[in-house]
Protein backbone atom coordinates (compact mmCIF):
# COMPACT_ATOMS: atom_id res chain seq x y z
CA UNK A 1 0.00 0.00 0.00
CA UNK A 2 2.80 2.20 0.69
CA UNK A 3 3.91 1.81 -2.91
CA UNK A 4 0.76 2.62 -3.90
CA UNK A 5 0.40 5.74 -2.04
CA UNK A 6 3.53 6.95 -2.90
CA UNK A 7 2.23 7.14 -6.21
CA UNK A 8 -0.64 9.65 -5.42
CA UNK A 9 0.19 13.07 -5.28
CA UNK A 10 -1.26 14.03 -1.95
CA UNK A 11 -3.76 16.11 -0.56
CA UNK A 12 -5.56 13.01 -1.98
CA UNK A 13 -9.17 11.35 -1.29
CA UNK A 14 -8.87 7.59 -0.41
CA UNK A 15 -11.45 4.58 -0.09
CA UNK A 16 -12.10 1.74 1.55
CA UNK A 17 -13.47 -0.26 -0.97
CA UNK A 18 -13.82 -3.40 1.27
CA UNK A 19 -15.51 -1.12 4.27
CA UNK A 20 -17.71 0.49 1.74
CA UNK A 21 -19.13 -2.34 0.94
CA UNK A 22 -19.25 -3.93 4.42
CA UNK A 23 -21.28 -0.21 6.02
CA UNK A 24 -23.81 -1.11 3.12
CA UNK A 25 -24.52 -4.58 3.94
CA UNK A 26 -24.66 -3.79 7.04
CA UNK A 27 -27.27 -1.47 6.41
CA UNK A 28 -29.38 -3.80 4.05
CA UNK A 29 -28.99 -5.76 7.02
CA UNK A 30 -30.61 -4.12 9.42
CA UNK A 31 -33.26 -2.87 7.06
CA UNK A 32 -34.16 -6.26 5.83
CA UNK A 33 -37.04 -7.65 8.87
CA UNK A 34 -38.84 -4.19 8.38
CA UNK A 35 -40.15 -4.23 4.58
CA UNK A 36 -39.50 -0.87 3.85
CA UNK A 37 -37.41 0.73 0.89
CA UNK A 38 -33.59 2.18 1.16
CA UNK A 39 -33.72 5.08 -0.83
CA UNK A 40 -30.17 6.40 -0.46
CA UNK A 41 -28.63 9.68 0.13
CA UNK A 42 -26.10 10.32 -2.66
CA UNK A 43 -25.17 13.63 -1.36
CA UNK A 44 -22.45 12.12 0.67
CA UNK A 45 -20.87 10.12 -2.04
CA UNK A 46 -21.46 11.96 -5.89
CA UNK A 47 -20.34 9.28 -7.47
CA UNK A 48 -21.87 6.76 -9.76
CA UNK A 49 -19.67 4.39 -8.66
CA UNK A 50 -20.32 4.32 -5.11
CA UNK A 51 -23.98 4.64 -5.64
CA UNK A 52 -23.99 1.87 -7.87
CA UNK A 53 -22.74 -0.25 -5.50
CA UNK A 54 -25.90 0.71 -2.60
CA UNK A 55 -28.08 -1.49 -4.78
CA UNK A 56 -27.87 -5.24 -5.70
CA UNK A 57 -29.02 -4.30 -8.96
CA UNK A 58 -27.11 -1.34 -9.57
CA UNK A 59 -29.93 1.03 -9.76
CA UNK A 60 -32.75 1.82 -7.33
CA UNK A 61 -34.72 4.96 -5.67
CA UNK A 62 -32.35 7.52 -4.80
CA UNK A 63 -32.49 11.02 -2.57
CA UNK A 64 -30.20 13.83 -3.89
CA UNK A 65 -29.59 17.00 -2.10
CA UNK A 66 -28.97 19.71 -5.49
CA UNK A 67 -30.65 19.10 -8.53
CA UNK A 68 -27.42 18.37 -10.30
CA UNK A 69 -27.22 15.61 -8.83
CA UNK A 70 -30.42 14.58 -10.22
CA UNK A 71 -29.39 15.12 -13.57
CA UNK A 72 -26.61 13.43 -13.29
CA UNK A 73 -28.27 10.63 -11.91
CA UNK A 74 -30.58 10.09 -13.84
CA UNK A 75 -28.52 10.07 -17.32
CA UNK A 76 -26.81 7.00 -15.83
CA UNK A 77 -30.15 5.32 -15.34
CA UNK A 78 -31.55 6.19 -11.85
CA UNK A 79 -34.99 7.18 -12.28
CA UNK A 80 -36.47 7.50 -9.08
CA UNK A 81 -35.22 10.25 -7.71
CA UNK A 82 -36.60 12.40 -4.31
CA UNK A 83 -34.95 15.63 -4.42
CA UNK A 84 -34.88 16.05 -0.29
CA UNK A 85 -34.27 19.76 -0.34
CA UNK A 86 -37.75 22.11 0.01
CA UNK A 87 -37.73 23.51 -3.81
CA UNK A 88 -37.21 27.00 -4.55
CA UNK A 89 -39.10 28.67 -7.39
CA UNK A 90 -36.35 29.34 -9.57
CA UNK A 91 -35.66 25.76 -9.37
CA UNK A 92 -39.26 24.43 -10.99
CA UNK A 93 -38.16 25.40 -14.51
CA UNK A 94 -35.61 22.71 -14.12
CA UNK A 95 -37.48 20.12 -12.14
CA UNK A 96 -39.86 20.34 -14.98
CA UNK A 97 -37.54 19.41 -17.29
CA UNK A 98 -36.46 16.71 -15.44
CA UNK A 99 -40.01 15.30 -15.10
CA UNK A 100 -40.34 15.40 -19.03
CA UNK A 101 -37.35 13.60 -19.71
CA UNK A 102 -38.65 10.93 -17.73
CA UNK A 103 -37.39 11.19 -14.26
CA UNK A 104 -39.97 10.13 -11.67
CA UNK A 105 -38.88 13.46 -9.52
CA UNK A 106 -40.46 13.80 -5.99
CA UNK A 107 -40.33 17.78 -4.51
CA UNK A 108 -40.39 18.29 -1.46
CA UNK A 109 -42.07 21.83 0.55
CA UNK A 110 -43.00 22.96 3.61
CA UNK A 111 -44.75 26.38 3.55
CA UNK A 112 -48.24 27.84 1.93
CA UNK A 113 -46.24 30.39 0.10
CA UNK A 114 -43.83 27.96 -2.18
CA UNK A 115 -47.13 26.03 -2.71
CA UNK A 116 -49.06 28.48 -4.50
CA UNK A 117 -46.59 29.25 -6.53
CA UNK A 118 -45.89 25.69 -7.61
CA UNK A 119 -49.61 25.16 -7.70
CA UNK A 120 -49.84 28.28 -10.12
CA UNK A 121 -47.18 26.94 -12.45
CA UNK A 122 -48.97 23.53 -12.63
CA UNK A 123 -52.73 25.46 -13.67
CA UNK A 124 -50.67 27.51 -16.12
CA UNK A 125 -48.74 25.17 -17.54
CA UNK A 126 -50.30 21.32 -17.11
CA UNK A 127 -47.51 20.45 -15.15
CA UNK A 128 -47.69 17.66 -12.89
CA UNK A 129 -45.67 17.41 -10.16
CA UNK A 130 -45.21 14.99 -7.21
CA UNK A 131 -44.39 16.22 -4.17
CA UNK A 132 -44.05 15.63 -0.45
CA UNK A 133 -44.83 17.32 2.31
CA UNK A 134 -41.78 17.91 4.90
CA UNK A 135 -42.65 17.28 8.47
CA UNK A 136 -40.87 18.47 11.56
CA UNK A 137 -40.31 15.71 13.85
CA UNK A 138 -37.61 17.21 16.40
CA UNK A 139 -37.20 21.10 15.86
CA UNK A 140 -34.16 20.17 13.98
CA UNK A 141 -34.74 22.23 11.15
CA UNK A 142 -37.27 22.85 8.41
CA UNK A 143 -40.80 21.43 8.13
CA UNK A 144 -44.61 21.00 9.18
CA UNK A 145 -45.99 20.16 12.95
CA UNK A 146 -47.30 16.91 12.69
CA UNK A 147 -50.51 17.87 13.45
CA UNK A 148 -50.49 21.41 11.92
CA UNK A 149 -53.68 22.37 10.40
CA UNK A 150 -51.30 23.67 7.22
CA UNK A 151 -50.86 19.82 6.17
CA UNK A 152 -54.12 19.50 5.09
CA UNK A 153 -54.21 23.14 3.54
CA UNK A 154 -51.11 22.96 1.57
CA UNK A 155 -52.11 19.15 0.67
CA UNK A 156 -55.51 20.75 -1.12
CA UNK A 157 -54.24 23.69 -2.64
CA UNK A 158 -51.72 21.20 -4.32
CA UNK A 159 -54.09 18.70 -5.22
CA UNK A 160 -56.37 21.05 -6.73
CA UNK A 161 -54.12 22.31 -9.11
CA UNK A 162 -53.54 18.54 -10.44
CA UNK A 163 -50.08 18.08 -8.31
CA UNK A 164 -49.73 14.85 -6.69
CA UNK A 165 -49.20 15.14 -2.66
CA UNK A 166 -47.43 11.64 -2.83
CA UNK A 167 -46.11 11.15 0.89
CA UNK A 168 -44.40 12.85 3.91
CA UNK A 169 -40.97 12.83 5.22
CA UNK A 170 -38.98 13.89 7.94
CA UNK A 171 -35.20 13.65 8.71
CA UNK A 172 -34.19 12.94 12.58
CA UNK A 173 -30.95 15.45 12.26
CA UNK A 174 -31.69 15.89 16.48
CA UNK A 175 -30.14 12.47 16.49
CA UNK A 176 -26.46 13.58 15.48
CA UNK A 177 -26.72 15.42 18.77
CA UNK A 178 -27.34 12.32 20.61
CA UNK A 179 -25.13 11.10 23.86
CA UNK A 180 -26.58 7.85 23.92
CA UNK A 181 -26.94 4.79 21.94
CA UNK A 182 -30.35 5.12 24.05
CA UNK A 183 -31.15 9.00 23.17
CA UNK A 184 -30.54 7.75 18.88
CA UNK A 185 -33.43 4.82 19.63
CA UNK A 186 -35.45 7.56 21.75
CA UNK A 187 -35.02 9.62 17.94
CA UNK A 188 -35.91 7.04 16.19
CA UNK A 189 -39.10 6.39 18.03
CA UNK A 190 -39.85 10.05 18.04
CA UNK A 191 -39.13 10.32 14.29
CA UNK A 192 -41.62 7.77 13.11
CA UNK A 193 -44.40 8.61 15.52
CA UNK A 194 -44.29 11.93 14.29
CA UNK A 195 -44.36 10.94 10.63
CA UNK A 196 -47.30 8.14 11.10
CA UNK A 197 -49.60 10.59 12.61
CA UNK A 198 -49.09 13.53 9.89
CA UNK A 199 -49.74 10.59 7.66
CA UNK A 200 -52.92 10.00 9.39
CA UNK A 201 -53.82 13.77 9.30
CA UNK A 202 -53.37 13.64 5.79
CA UNK A 203 -55.30 9.82 5.32
CA UNK A 204 -58.30 11.28 7.38
CA UNK A 205 -58.41 14.17 5.39
CA UNK A 206 -59.35 11.69 2.02
CA UNK A 207 -55.31 11.68 0.60
CA UNK A 208 -54.00 8.29 -0.17
CA UNK A 209 -50.13 8.76 0.73
CA UNK A 210 -47.65 6.01 -1.25
CA UNK A 211 -45.02 7.27 0.39
CA UNK A 212 -44.29 7.66 4.23
CA UNK A 213 -40.24 8.29 4.20
CA UNK A 214 -37.77 9.14 7.18
CA UNK A 215 -34.26 8.94 7.75
CA UNK A 216 -31.00 9.69 9.46
CA UNK A 217 -28.18 6.98 9.39
CA UNK A 218 -27.95 6.75 13.57
CA UNK A 219 -32.05 6.42 13.86
CA UNK A 220 -31.99 3.78 10.53
CA UNK A 221 -29.24 1.73 12.11
CA UNK A 222 -30.94 1.92 15.83
CA UNK A 223 -34.69 1.63 15.07
CA UNK A 224 -36.67 -0.61 16.51
CA UNK A 225 -39.73 0.08 14.76
CA UNK A 226 -40.27 1.14 11.02
CA UNK A 227 -44.94 0.03 11.22
CA UNK A 228 -46.27 2.50 8.89
CA UNK A 229 -43.32 3.81 7.38
CA UNK A 230 -42.37 3.13 3.51
CA UNK A 231 -39.02 3.72 3.20
CA UNK A 232 -35.46 4.80 4.94
CA UNK A 233 -33.27 7.74 4.17
CA UNK A 234 -29.69 7.45 4.59
CA UNK A 235 -26.43 8.77 3.09
CA UNK A 236 -23.38 9.03 5.64
CA UNK A 237 -23.81 5.26 6.41
CA UNK A 238 -21.98 4.12 3.30
CA UNK A 239 -18.57 5.99 3.91
CA UNK A 240 -19.34 6.56 7.94
CA UNK A 241 -17.39 9.70 9.89
CA UNK A 242 -15.62 10.46 12.92
CA UNK A 243 -19.56 12.30 13.74
CA UNK A 244 -21.21 8.66 13.69
CA UNK A 245 -17.98 6.96 15.62
CA UNK A 246 -18.12 9.47 18.22
CA UNK A 247 -22.50 8.67 18.42
CA UNK A 248 -21.44 5.19 18.80
CA UNK A 249 -23.16 4.62 15.46
CA UNK A 250 -19.84 2.99 13.76
CA UNK A 251 -16.44 2.29 15.19
CA UNK A 252 -13.14 4.00 14.14
CA UNK A 253 -12.13 1.17 11.67
CA UNK A 254 -15.73 1.00 10.03
CA UNK A 255 -14.76 4.79 7.86
CA UNK A 256 -14.33 4.08 5.14
CA UNK A 257 -12.95 7.99 3.23
CA UNK A 258 -9.75 9.68 4.80
CA UNK A 259 -6.89 11.89 3.27
CA UNK A 260 -3.78 10.81 2.42
CA UNK A 261 -1.32 13.75 2.88
CA UNK A 262 2.28 14.44 3.45
CA UNK A 263 4.30 15.30 5.71
CA UNK A 264 5.95 18.88 4.74
CA UNK A 265 7.64 20.54 7.75
CA UNK A 266 7.81 20.87 11.54
CA UNK A 267 7.71 23.18 14.48
CA UNK A 268 9.80 21.43 16.67
CA UNK A 269 9.58 24.11 19.73
CA UNK A 270 5.48 23.86 19.55
CA UNK A 271 5.66 19.98 18.84
CA UNK A 272 4.16 20.33 15.30
CA UNK A 273 4.12 17.96 12.67
CA UNK A 274 3.23 20.50 9.10
CA UNK A 275 1.35 18.55 6.72
CA UNK A 276 -0.03 19.44 3.18
CA UNK A 277 -3.98 19.11 4.29
CA UNK A 278 -5.42 22.17 5.43
CA UNK A 279 -8.87 22.51 5.55
CA UNK A 280 -9.41 23.36 1.50
CA UNK A 281 -8.54 19.05 2.00
CA UNK A 282 -10.38 18.40 5.13
CA UNK A 283 -13.09 20.65 5.39
CA UNK A 284 -13.53 23.28 8.05
CA UNK A 285 -16.47 20.83 10.15
CA UNK A 286 -15.85 20.44 13.17
CA UNK A 287 -18.56 18.41 14.35
CA UNK A 288 -16.93 16.28 17.07
CA UNK A 289 -16.26 19.72 18.73
CA UNK A 290 -19.43 19.01 20.91
CA UNK A 291 -19.17 15.54 21.59
CA UNK A 292 -17.09 14.01 24.16
CA UNK A 293 -14.12 13.85 22.15
CA UNK A 294 -12.90 16.29 20.22
CA UNK A 295 -10.92 15.14 17.36
CA UNK A 296 -10.15 18.55 15.79
CA UNK A 297 -9.54 18.19 11.90
CA UNK A 298 -9.36 14.62 12.01
CA UNK A 299 -7.71 11.87 13.82
CA UNK A 300 -4.06 10.81 12.14
CA UNK A 301 -2.92 7.03 10.73
CA UNK A 302 0.12 5.66 9.18
CA UNK A 303 -0.25 4.86 5.27
CA UNK A 304 -1.12 1.20 6.02
CA UNK A 305 -4.52 2.59 7.98
CA UNK A 306 -2.64 1.88 11.56
CA UNK A 307 -3.40 4.89 14.54
CA UNK A 308 -0.26 6.75 15.08
CA UNK A 309 -0.43 7.02 19.04
CA UNK A 310 -2.72 10.29 20.17
CA UNK A 311 -1.96 12.57 16.86
CA UNK A 312 -5.03 14.59 15.62
CA UNK A 313 -4.90 17.43 13.05
CA UNK A 314 -5.76 20.07 15.68
CA UNK A 315 -4.99 22.95 13.01
CA UNK A 316 -5.76 24.10 9.58
CA UNK A 317 -4.91 26.85 7.11
CA UNK A 318 -6.01 26.69 3.40
CA UNK A 319 -2.97 24.65 2.56
CA UNK A 320 -1.49 23.63 5.94
CA UNK A 321 -2.35 20.84 8.41
CA UNK A 322 -0.96 21.09 11.92
CA UNK A 323 -0.45 17.84 13.52
CA UNK A 324 -0.24 17.71 17.72
CA UNK A 325 -0.09 15.23 20.37
CA UNK A 326 -3.65 15.45 22.53
CA UNK A 327 -1.37 14.19 25.77
CA UNK A 328 1.38 17.07 25.21
CA UNK A 329 4.13 18.56 23.46
CA UNK A 330 5.38 16.10 20.83
CA UNK A 331 8.71 15.28 21.03
CA UNK A 332 10.91 16.12 17.67
CA UNK A 333 12.52 13.01 18.43
CA UNK A 334 9.02 11.04 16.89
CA UNK A 335 8.34 13.24 13.99
CA UNK A 336 8.14 11.06 10.95
CA UNK A 337 10.48 11.81 8.08
CA UNK A 338 10.22 14.51 5.26
CA UNK A 339 7.47 13.23 2.67
CA UNK A 340 6.26 10.28 5.44
CA UNK A 341 2.44 9.47 3.96
CA UNK A 342 -0.28 9.86 6.31
CA UNK A 343 -4.01 9.36 6.62
CA UNK A 344 -6.30 11.76 8.05
CA UNK A 345 -9.70 10.37 9.36
CA UNK A 346 -12.52 13.15 8.43
CA UNK A 347 -15.33 14.34 11.15
CA UNK A 348 -17.62 14.86 7.99
CA UNK A 349 -17.68 12.47 5.09
CA UNK A 350 -20.08 14.36 3.11
CA UNK A 351 -17.83 17.85 3.99
CA UNK A 352 -14.40 15.81 3.32
CA UNK A 353 -15.20 14.38 -0.02
CA UNK A 354 -16.87 17.27 -1.40
CA UNK A 355 -13.59 18.81 -1.59
CA UNK A 356 -12.32 16.78 -3.56
CA UNK A 357 -12.85 15.67 -7.65
CA UNK A 358 -12.70 12.08 -6.82
CA UNK A 359 -11.75 8.74 -4.76
CA UNK A 360 -8.75 6.71 -5.28
CA UNK A 361 -10.07 3.16 -4.91
CA UNK A 362 -8.05 0.93 -2.57
CA UNK A 363 -8.84 -2.79 -1.14
CA UNK A 364 -7.12 -4.76 0.62
CA UNK A 365 -4.13 -2.15 0.12
CA UNK A 366 -3.93 -2.42 -3.73
CA UNK A 367 -5.42 0.26 -6.00
CA UNK A 368 -7.96 -0.13 -8.04
CA UNK A 369 -8.63 3.16 -9.72
CA UNK A 370 -9.84 6.57 -9.60
CA UNK A 371 -13.46 7.19 -9.11
CA UNK A 372 -14.66 10.94 -10.08
CA UNK A 373 -17.15 12.75 -8.23
CA UNK A 374 -19.50 15.22 -9.27
CA UNK A 375 -20.00 19.02 -8.08
CA UNK A 376 -21.97 22.23 -8.05
CA UNK A 377 -25.86 23.21 -8.26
Amino acid sequence: MSALNSAIETPALLLDRDRLDANIQRMRNKLAPFNVVLRPHVKTNKSLEVTERLFAGGRGPITVSTLREADFFFEAGFTDILYGVGIAPNKFAHAAALIHKGAALKLVLDNLQTARQLADLAKTTGQVFDVLLEIDCDGHRSGLGPQSPLLVEIAQLLSASGIRVSGVMTHAGKSYDSQSIAQIEACARQERAAIIESSQVLTRAGFNLSIISIGSTPTALFTENLSGVTEVRAGVFAFFDLVMAGLGVCQVQDIAVSVLTSVIGYQAEKGWIITDAGWMALSRDRGTAKQAVDQGYGIVFDASGQPIGDLIVSATNQEHGIISSRSGKLDPSSFPPLGTLLRILPNHACATSAQHAGYHVLSEGRGLGFWPRISGW
